[in-house]
């Protein structure tokens, strides 16, 4: 079957597109990849003081901040012109434009936050007013209650990009997604993890996810074999709970599930753009109906407050 793969340019993207490329080939499939230019790869290249065009800002409106990494890969996949589109489940939206579908998510990699020093300090010994790097508005208010005397500047770009900024000093340190600074072989940079408990990841971080037209039913007997019944268990838990509350990169919300003791166990978080609040909610249920799941921590969070910070972020 020849198959054409719709991927990012970053090194990380077409590390993701590769590999699923490499697990097809090993199944006997041709495959091609094909790199799509999205809006969230423009908005890289601009800082994050700077005025963005008006073209830019559009199509950020009409993608939604949760969209900015796959419309245009979505796209591709709608006019025929991509069959199949690797992405870290992470930037996915909770609900698919009409015509495609969530095929496969493979083994989730670590699903942990990091924390890279310059230094070479821990988190903990970093001195006071040092400058932490992140975008992330989950990590911003979650580091805030950990550390509220640090420094958190917007750190926009790949992960080779921030990497980059850390070591020509425009920072002390950096937070990233543990998965992507170890499917680049990066792990050398590690400072430390931190743990679910200090700061809890983006819902599907550390997963991927493969999507495809639904009415390709070759295809999706093709990358079945590419999924992982726990890990894609675990992050319809997690999706579930973003969806009831109707969030987005806007929003810090954070979420992960995983087994424990023969259950699936679902901690969620929400937090106001300050950090001042956060909503903690946790709830184990069965692995035959993860959206109810998550669905009952996000009801947990609401009547714990998060309906409060929620609208009065709206």
């Amino acid at each position: 079957m020849n198959i054409i793969i719709g991927s990012r340019g970053s090194q990380l993207a077409l590390w993701q597109a590769n590999w699923v490329k490499g697990q097809l080939t090993a199944a006997g499939h041709e495959i091609a990849i094909e790199i799509i230019r999205t809006t969230g790869d423009k908005l890289q290249s601009f800082p994050p003081e700077q005025p963005l065009p008006a073209s830019i800002a559009q199509s950020i409106a009409d993608a939604g901040t949760k969209g900015l990494f796959i419309k245009e890969i979505e796209a591709a996949l709608l006019a025929g012109k991509a069959d199949l589109a690797v992405h870290s489940l992470k930037d996915l939206p909770t609900i698919l434009p009409e015509g495609l579908i969530l095929a496969a998510v493979p083994p989730r990699e670590d699903a942990r936050d990091v924390f890279v020093s310059a230094s070479g300090k821990p988190f903990e010994q970093l001195p006071a007013g040092a400058r932490v790097g992140t975008s992330s508005l989950r990590r911003q208010t979650q580091l805030r209650r950990l550390r509220p005397d640090l420094e958190l500047i917007p750190m926009r770009g790949n992960l080779d990009t921030r990497l980059r900024k850390l070591e020509r000093g425009d920072c002390e340190a950096l937070v990233l997604a543990a998965a992507g600074v170890h499917r680049l072989g990066l792990r050398g940079h590690i400072t430390g993890y931190f743990s679910f408990d200090q700061i809890c990841p983006a819902v599907g971080q550390g997963a991927l996810a493969i999507e495809i037209r639904w009415d390709d039913a070759e295809l999706e007997r093709a990358v079945t074999p590419l999924d992982d019944p726990a890990t894609h268990l675990a992050v319809r838990a997690e999706r579930a709970m973003l969806r009831r509350l109707g969030g987005g990169c806007q929003v810090p919300i954070a979420a992960h599930a995983s087994f424990e003791d023969g259950q699936l166990r679902l901690r969620g978080i929400v937090a106001s753009l300050d950090g001042s609040r956060l909503i903690r909610a946790v709830a184990a249920g069965s692995e035959k109906d993860p959206e109810s799941l998550g669905a009952a921590v996000a009801e947990d969070l609401l009547e714990g407050g998060a309906s409060e910070i929620l609208e009065s972020i709206k």
